[in-house]
């Protein structure tokens, strides 16, 4: 489909909707000042103010798709964390993973962003909190502790937000100290052992200098049981099941799995549970209007059972180094159930056998072990200057460190075999500076010109226990991989009036960036890994030079070859960003916008790879966006409608392929280029005092083109094709409704009411006997309840939360690996129907 067509229907749709709304809007923009002073008198849907422009602007003046929620809608919803937040934003997808991915997030805007979290790769979708830029997926799932609001930038943000927004940017805000005392406690108990308190305070420590502390800590068990196999089924046992051909069989026969635990008490642990604590901390020094200084420090101890996963579908995996016990393969007898497993925390030392490679039939492989928990550390401190240099003049300095731990193991077949076992342990720590220059010229433009420097270190240490290749060799190594980064950039961006009611604004920025990975593949005694790495273990570390030995059985002894342990990876690239925008304010009630922007996401090196040759660089990813929309308050503010439309020519994509050097492949190429074409609509309304509306709807078309042929099916079935949809669901909708029910001395009553909608979700490819088949996270709807008693005064509140109403089964992952013949297809299903009473005391 050409871009002209689907050009004239965007426009032609936006033209409808405006012209709606243009009738709706009976006042002429000649009458704006006296009915916007009636307006904001008889406002019913309140008004939020937003920074993303770098100045203070009414959500409704800024020309951009920005989905903007204050506090109290948050609490509203019974929103606790970005991830529950981003389900009823259009085209947003922010979700948990699973548990192969630690405490990690998978996080894309538009059908743009990033499933993995290796630091490697970039996110695609910036996050900040009060600016600071956080650069990992990992730990990204952060609780709304203490906001004044959040704002979800939808497309490029290149010359606004910086960094890796290519998608888009989400920006936290945490309320400030202003010393007008206050605070408030709440506490809150639910099923599953939930419990749950929250807190902040606000106070003055002396003159001009005030403080506020907030914290949170909450803790739920598990909704996924970890069983034990051979105590849910004794060996010998006469439970039976199915295989995939039809034959019953037994799911534990003599001399099969041994039992754990005693019989009657199967259950290990349970998956899936919470344990989080934070804590932070806020001073601000405000002597007079022209000077602001505000240092806050914070830390986040996040420690649960891993992500509860359930095995869904199996290839039969049959070999003496793989098998839980003689004659029981790894098959589908190791489905558990809707919310259970029979996961393990190790694998056992063997002796390898059956391999077609009769060097490694012998092989002495150790034994792993690790337990079912997942810890993140992490603390920052940050500081804001906020200087008035004149009454047209201002400066701003925005500063940051952040550090992090995050550690986790995996037994990804969630079954006694003893098929794949992951340690994880990565560590980062982030520093950046930003200094803006805003000026405001004229009373009719504003300027804003500034710097940004950026740079972190990683170390990811794992071992890799993988012994589904039974017949080649044993993959079982460690990888203390360390990987550091930095960025720089300069950057512009004006806004003016040329007229009223006529603006044009337009940015730039320049950033050169660069990134290292260091590479290192050992055995579990530290030294160097002779299957993923012969050349290091034959040569020494670093060597690179002519191979005398054959160290890769190909019959050449005069190759120049090099070691994987001691290689370094190095990327470095510039690039420039822009973006032009206009709006024109029709009357009082109705913007109409349209902006050009561009965007793109840091390149890098395959972090993943079985042998030097597999050291694979990929550039950035690019995407330039076309967008148009308006924004409206009608029927004297009762009323909020925001429509956006959207183009996005998508370069370079940086796809995952199973096509290079030597198999098996893990690598990433700009395999391909896309077009993304979508549209976006939220609406408020409130009819009548007390009755409040909010819906969203979404709509998004991602359609690849020009793919390199590495990443094609048949040269690599298990690649991408023309024909592969969006990681992000085509349709999207929520809707929300709540009524404040007034009862005299006894306070109100307000029930509230939301469900959220998206259609499939694809997740990836598998070939299965030859077949490529594709992979989706089926559609789902979720619902949930709240209902809020308040006292007359506003200061007490009890509130009963019922999430999920009708139990719905639904998966938030699903992660098939039984094309790369790991024999295991599991998910993540996401939350049964749950239910808390929360009290607050407002002070």
């Amino acid at each position: 489909m050409s871009f002209k067509p689907v050009h004239n229907r965007i426009a032609s749709g936006v033209s409808a909707a405006a012209l709606a709304v243009i009738l709706a809007s009976a006042p002429a923009y000649a009458q704006e000042t006296a009915q916007s002073a009636e307006a904001q008198n008889n406002d019913q849907i309140g008004e939020i103010v937003v920074t993303a422009q770098f100045r203070e602007q009414r959500l409704q003046d800024t020309p951009l798709a920005i989905t903007a929620v204050n506090a109290e809608m948050m609490e509203a919803k019974s929103q606790t964390n970005l991830a529950q937040l981003a389900d009823s934003a259009p085209n947003v997808t922010f979700k948990p993973q699973g548990a192969s991915f630690g405490p990690s997030i998978t996080a894309s805007i538009r059908g743009v962003g990033q499933n993995d979290f290796n630091p490697a790769f970039e996110p695609g979708v910036a996050i900040y909190i009060d600016d600071v830029y956080y650069p990992q997926l990992t730990g990204a799932v952060f609780d709304l502790l203490d906001l004044e609001r959040v704002e979800i930038l939808r497309g490029p943000q290149g010359t606004l937000t910086g960094r890796n927004s290519e998608g888009g940017a989400i920006k936290l805000f945490s309320r400030k100290p202003t010393g007008e005392g206050g605070g408030f406690l709440e506490a809150t108990y639910g099923d599953r052992q939930r419990i749950g308190v929250r807190g902040s305070a606000d106070f003055t420590v002396a003159k001009d200098l005030y403080g506020r502390i907030s914290g949170a800590y909450k803790k739920q068990d598990g909704y996924v049981d970890r069983l034990d196999f051979g105590c849910v089924y004794p060996a010998g046992g006469s439970a039976t099941f199915v295989d995939a051909n039809g034959v019953t069989q037994l799911r534990n026969p003599a001399g099969g799995v041994a039992a754990l635990r005693p019989s009657g008490d199967c259950k290990q642990s349970s998956l899936g549970g919470i344990g989080y604590g934070a804590v932070k901390g806020t001073l601000r020094y405000a002597p007079d209007d022209t000077l602001d200084v505000t240092v806050s420090a914070d830390y986040i101890r996040d420690e649960h059972t891993i992500a509860g996963e359930v095995l869904q579908g199996t290839n039969t995996v049959n070999s003496a180094n793989t098998n839980a016990a003689a004659n029981v393969p790894h098959d589908d007898r190791f489905i558990c159930g809707p919310y259970c497993n029979f996961a393990g925390t190790g694998q056992p030392a063997i002796v390898w056998s059956g391999s077609v490679i009769p060097p490694f039939n012998g092989l002495p492989v150790g034994a792993t072990s690790g337990d079912d928990k997942s810890t993140y550390d992490g603390w920052g401190v940050s500081g804001r200057i906020h200087y008035e240099l004149s009454d047209n003049l201002s400066i701003d300095s925005i500063t940051g460190y952040r550090e992090f731990e995050a550690i986790f193991d995996t037994d990804d077949d969630l079954s006694p075999s003893n098929l794949n076992f992951g340690q994880n342990d990565l560590t980062n720590w982030s520093v950046s500076q930003e200094l803006r220059l805003g000026a405001k010229l004229a009373d009719t433009a504003d300027v804003t010109l500034g710097g940004f420097y950026f740079k972190q270190d990683s170390v990811y240490d794992s071992v890799q226990d993988i012994r589904y290749l039974y017949f080649l060799f044993p993959l079982q190594f460690r990888q203390p991989d360390k990987i550091t980064a930095d960025a720089k950039a300069v950057f512009g961006h004006v806004s003016w009036e040329v007229v009223p009611g006529l603006n044009l604004s337009g940015g730039i920025r320049y950033t050169d960036e660069s990134k290292e990975y260091n590479y290192s593949r050992l055995n579990l005694d530290g030294t160097i890994n002779s299957i993923l790495d012969p050349i290091g273990a034959a040569y020494g570390t670093g060597y690179s030079g002519a191979d005398t030995l054959d160290t890769d059985f190909d019959g050449n002894t005069t190759e120049i070859v090099t070691a994987l342990t001691g290689n370094a990876a190095h990327y470095k690239k510039d690039r420039i960003d822009w973006r032009v925008s206009a709006d024109y304010r029709i009357s009082p009630e109705l913007m109409v916008y349209a902006n050009v922007s561009t965007g793109f996401k840091g390149g890098g090196t395959n972090p993943r790879p079985f042998n030097a040759r597999q050291v694979i660089s990929f550039d950035p990813e690019t995407l330039t966006a076309y967008e148009v929309g308006f924004k409206s308050d009608l029927f004297d503010r009762m009323l909020r409608l925001n429509v956006s439309a959207f183009y996005n020519d998508y370069k370079k994509l940086q796809i995952p392929v199973l096509a290079c050097p030597d198999t098996p492949c893990a690598a990433r190429l700009n395999a391909g280029d896309a077009e993304v074409k979508g549209f976006e609509a939220e609406l408020s309304a409130t009819p009548i005092d007390g009755l409040m509306f909010d819906a969203s709807l979404s709509y998004l078309d991602f359609h690849l083109k020009n793919l390199d042929p590495a990443a094609e099916y048949p040269t690599n079935p298990a690649g991408a094709t023309d024909d592969d949809p969006s990681a992000s669901p085509k349709w999207k909708w929520s809707v929300g409704a709540q009524y404040e029910i007034l009862m005299g001395d006894a306070g109100s009553l307000t029930p509230r009411f939301d469900a959220a909608y998206q259609a499939k979700q694809y997740t990836g490819p598998t070939v299965i006997g030859g077949v490529r088949n594709l992979t989706f996270i089926p559609s789902y709807t979720l619902a949930n309840a709240r209902l809020t008693w308040e006292n007359v005064d506003k200061d007490l509140s009890v509130a009963l939360e019922v999430t999920n109403v009708f139990d719905k089964y639904y998966m938030l992952t699903i992660f098939d690996l039984r094309g790369a013949g790991a024999g295991f297809r599991k998910g993540q299903p996401g939350r049964p129907r749950e239910w808390a009473v929360s009290v607050k005391k407002k002070f």
